[in-house]
């Protein structure tokens, strides 16, 4: 793995210190809270200075090159920079439910996962605990950790901060949510989302290129998009998907997620408060079949996902 060259070297140490000192007026996301979470003080995110995980487990839900055989092992974090209204995991990204940890302990999380022989890690909503991360990456390396490196995130990041997860993170797989941006205030709290998640998605692309697989078909490098389809077309599928393909390339790795339902603040927000039609994800579908993006993995309202 490149990240220990980037050990060995000094330059992830160096990056630690970095995103360490962004804590003390944080700055880690858009939103550029400016709290001072070394002293303890929290933001949007609901974060202070430990990190704080709901889960550390072999999860098999995840796209097939990510789960594989084995499975991935995706370290769920508590928090969120996004107050998405939908949102089903919101006891986790908004209530903040979860056990604080040391980087110690979560570098112990990860080496137990290695050893269970998962085929990643897999930080899921991790864009508030880079710096510690990045720590706890340095306490595993030297006990032995090898495995390649998934960000799971709301793709609404900030292009410095991705800067010092260069030669760490070996796949990326954000999510591009809308292409408005009255949708994005109002159902997810993200001003300016859909410039700043496009630039986003442009700088992992960058830094990792197209999706790649070994001979078991297991990812070890690239980009994966997620694209959950909304009631009302309130994602913005086809103004998004057909930028995919423009910007970032017909090659470009896409799922396009069915699974949305009224949860959260969902079940009494007018037009999201019932799940999505089949005519609607079959519009969506009919959007990345016209954009010619012919690379990733659809679902079925009423089955397992399957290939495009």
């Amino acid at each position: 793995m490149e990240y220990t060259a980037l050990y060995q070297s000094g330059e992830l140490l160096q990056r630690i210190h970095r995103a360490y000192q962004r804590l003390q007026c944080c700055d880690l996301c858009p939103h550029d809270c400016g709290v001072n979470r070394i002293k303890g003080e929290s933001g949007i995110c609901g974060a202070g200075l430990k990190p704080k995980i709901a889960s550390a487990n072999v999860h098999r839900g995840e796209e097939p090159p990510i789960s594989g055989s084995n499975g991935s092992g995706a370290i769920f974090f508590s928090g969120c920079s996004l107050k998405c209204v939908f949102c089903q995991n919101f006891p986790i990204s908004q209530l903040g439910n979860g056990e604080e940890i040391t980087t110690v302990e979560l570098a112990g999380r990860m080496l137990k996962l290695q050893q269970r022989g998962v085929h990643n890690i897999n930080f899921v909503t991790p864009t508030h605990y880079m710096p510690q991360i990045l720590a706890a990456l340095w306490l595993a390396i030297p006990l032995g950790f090898s495995l390649p490196i998934v960000w799971n995130s709301s793709g609404y990041e900030k292009i410095d901060c991705l800067s010092l997860l260069e030669g760490i993170v070996s796949i990326y797989l954000p999510d591009m949510k809308y292409s408005g941006e009255l949708q994005a205030i109002s159902s997810s709290s993200a001003p300016d989302y859909c410039q700043i998640n496009r630039v986003t998605v442009a700088e992992m692309l960058r830094q990792v290129g197209h999706l790649q697989v070994n001979d078991s078909n297991i990812a070890v490098s690239g980009l994966i998009i997620r694209h959950l389809v909304l009631p009302e077309g309130r994602a913005g599928s086809s103004e998004t998907l057909p930028w995919i393909a423009e910007h970032l390339g017909h090659e470009t790795h896409i799922a396009l997620m069915s699974q949305y339902f009224p949860a959260h603040q969902a079940l009494v927000t007018p037009g999201m408060s019932r799940p999505v039609s089949h005519e609607e994800y079959d519009s969506a579908v009919e959007a990345l079949e016209e954009a010619g993006l012919e690379n990733g993995w659809i679902q079925e309202l009423d089955e397992e996902r399957g290939s495009v």
